[in-house]
């Protein structure tokens, strides 16, 4: 049996549940592509909400990436994410939110990027999601490999209807 949302978590219930669509990257050094991408927010009752993502190419659905963190409410207008990567990288990010039942924006901003020794160099990460009408589209913007901050993704995915 689920148990029930945890009560600071509330004014994120719209982001809980699972999401599909598809992106597009760029950044200097590499080609523009195209991915699907596979996003799940969900809880275990505690003050936290948990996250899971991963692409694939849309031309042999191949695994291009995948992430995994959590998302922790503070008070009623900000939050902590911390998102880890199966190539090196480690984020902490702070951030704000504004969020009622149907829709929702979180701005989230890195304070630390932490990587292995063996992975690209990130120095900084933000992003930006947006839900409206089952509809969550984000931008993530990064400084790596030396670059300036700079977009780098964007995708548009739809909440997947439980069966």
């Amino acid at each position: 049996m689920q148990p029930s949302l945890h009560k600071a978590c509330e004014p994120l219930a719209v982001m809980v549940g699972d999401w599909r669509g598809s992106g597009i990257g760029h950044y200097p050094g590499i080609e523009e592509f195209e991915y699907l991408e596979e996003i799940a927010f969900g809880h275990v009752g505690k003050p936290f909400l948990t996250y899971s993502q991963k692409t694939k190419k849309p031309s042999d659905r191949q695994p291009l990436h995948s992430e995994q963190g959590f998302l922790r409410v503070i008070d009623d207008k900000t939050l902590e994410m911390v998102v880890a990567q199966p190539t090196g990288i480690t984020e902490v990010h702070n951030g704000f939110y504004a969020a009622n039942p149907t829709s929702c924006v979180v701005n989230l901003e890195s304070i630390q990027v932490v990587t292995t020794v063996t992975a690209k160099p990130v120095e900084q990460v933000r992003r930006l999601l947006r839900i409206e009408n089952n509809t969550l589209t984000y931008d993530l913007s990064m400084a790596a490999v030396g670059k300036p901050m700079q977009h780098h993704l964007e995708a548009s995915l739809q909440r997947v209807k439980p069966e």
